[in-house]
């Protein structure tokens, strides 16, 4: 129906669709704020889809993203409450069952394009800098070890004076990216700002697709995102990016073939002998 739609019902109709899940836990309002139109124009949507009102809406999409689902032998209704009583086994398949669909719902709302253009700056920069805090400097410095692995120049800032002190330095052609699951966090923005003004390839990594760091940033790369009941969406939100990472730097590998293969190699050498053999049984035992 989307393309039929008036151009304010298609803006809600693009937000339901991207993240249905936060829709189903969304208020008229934060729907409305999200689309960038306003409650009125929710109801309308609405009603186009034959729906009486926001709280059918919200139901339906609580229905299509919670109901019982079956991946790799596994029956779960993801959108239940984990009890201090649930037996380990529901437990584990409860948040295998969130991380699969909220990776699922990442890859089939993120723009190919957007993660194309990372990789291409990425690929011809002279460095590259990765800016977060807290649980985001964890899933940057995966993306570091990455690329500094295949020989890109690479860092990572999660206190804001160093990080400040550096994407105050960068040059046209570097690339800063700033990892934030709100794109709210005031520190990660503040680096991605100064890294935007020293006319660095910006990039922001986040679950809010009209937050204040998409503002600063050249690319956009979006997250999805299935909270369970000790894993708030920060928390459950570092998968996702992680794996969004991931495909940019197999993106910036494939980009640099021979060189990622040689590199992949003398790195493995070099730290092969550090690894011990398997353990040789002494006759008796």
């Amino acid at each position: 129906m989307l393309p039929n739609l008036p151009t304010a019902l298609q803006r809600v109709g693009e937000q339901v669709l991207s993240a249905p899940a936060g829709v189903a836990r969304s208020t008229i309002l934060e729907t409305a704020e999200r689309s960038g139109t306003s409650p009125a124009t929710v109801t309308r949507f609405c009603r186009a889809l034959g729906l009486p009102g926001y709280a059918d809406l919200r139901l339906a999409m609580a229905e299509e993203t919670g109901r019982s689902s079956s991946v790799a032998g596994w029956e779960i209704d993801i959108g239940r409450e984990i009890n201090p009583s649930d037996p380990l086994d529901r437990v584990a398949s409860l948040v295998a069952t969130a991380e699969i669909r909220a990776i699922q719902e990442t890859i089939a709302q993120l723009d190919l394009q957007a993660v194309d253009r990372a990789a291409e700056a990425i690929d011809k920069a002279r460095r590259v800098e990765l800016y977060g805090a807290g649980g985001s400097t964890l899933v940057a410095g995966k993306m570091q070890l990455n690329l500094h692995r295949i020989g890109v120049p690479t860092w990572v800032w999660g206190d804001v004076h160093s990080g400040l002190t550096s994407s105050v330095l960068l040059k046209p052609g570097d690339v800063a990216i700033g990892i934030s699951h709100s794109g709210a966090t005031q520190e990660t923005l503040e680096m991605l700002s100064v890294a935007a003004s020293s006319g660095a390839t910006t990039v922001a990594l986040t679950n809010v697709p009209d937050s204040p760091l998409v503002e600063v940033a050249d690319i956009v790369l979006t997250t999805a995102t299935h909270e369970t009941t000790f894993r708030p969406a920060p928390m459950a939100s570092r998968l996702p990016q992680i794996i969004v990472l991931d495909l940019v730097y197999v993106a910036v590998a494939q980009r640099r073939h021979e060189q990622t293969i040689a590199a992949l190699k003398m790195t493995a050498d070099a730290v092969s002998g550090h690894r011990k053999g398997p353990r040789v049984k002494k006759v008796g035992q």
